[in-house]
């Protein structure tokens, strides 16, 4: 509970935390100081941010990693944290449009930002059991819904988050029987470890991607994820 309870209270008023205290808590809680920072509602500094890359290849590169089981992305995290680290030359500006209009306070506004944190819009998402109307929705207004612990269900594994620690940013209640939907945390946590990756970079790990989990080609776009969550070590 001591971790929930410290991530609720950044989210609740967090505005006042140092960045270096931040950056402690996120050692400490083994999380992206990018994430605590969105969190207690402070800008994130831009050489924490991936940098610009090509949509259509990170939407490539997420489907085809979610098509990845656990040892997969073991092997695949490995690979990507070998490549070396290109200099940034812009970051990474989260695109908007009608359907996606950037909330300014509340959790709409911490999910915008840990999203924006991995280099992904919304459409670059890999599919995770939601709607794209639903998660514009999500991202855009922070609202009661009796679909929120789905969602939130949903939406944890793609950003690497464990379940209790997003429901208690979101303030909504826990329970342990609750699971991911399509992806757990395993797959997020490859897209934490290719923020910093071009495109080029990206190209090159979805190719170790696809001859890592031999994913049948179907020769057009298929927007459904293998998701592997029934193996997730976290969930016995």
């Amino acid at each position: 509970m001591e971790r929930a309870d410290t991530l609720s209270k950044l989210a609740a008023s967090g505005s006042d935390t140092t960045p270096q205290r931040l950056t402690e808590l996120a050692a400490e809680l083994d999380m992206p100081v990018a994430d605590l920072l969105v969190v207690a509602g402070r800008p994130v500094p831009a050489e924490l941010l991936p940098p610009e890359r090509d949509a259509k290849v990170m939407r490539q590169f997420a489907y085809r990693v979610s098509h990845c089981d656990h040892l997969q992305l073991a092997s695949l995290e490995g690979f990507v944290r070998s490549l070396p680290c290109a200099a940034v030359q812009a970051p990474f500006v989260q695109p908007t449009s009608p359907d996606h209009r950037p909330a300014e306070t509340g959790f709409a506004a911490v999910l915008n930002g840990l999203v924006r944190n991995r280099g992904f819009g919304i459409r670059e998402l890999p599919f995770m059991g939601l709607s794209l109307s639903t998660l514009f929705g999500m991202a855009s207004r922070s609202e009661p819904s009796p679909h929120r612990r789905y969602q939130l269900c949903a939406v944890a594994g793609p950003l690497g988050w464990r379940l209790p620690d997003l429901f208690a940013v979101a303030d909504e209640p826990y329970s342990e029987e609750l699971r991911p939907v399509q992806l757990c945390r395993h797959v997020g946590r490859l897209f934490v470890a290719a923020v910093p990756l071009t495109t080029a970079q990206l190209i090159e790990t979805t190719e170790e991607a696809n001859r890592l989990s031999a994913r049948e080609n179907h020769g057009a776009w298929q927007p459904v994820s293998e998701g592997f969550v029934a193996e997730c070590p976290d969930f016995p």
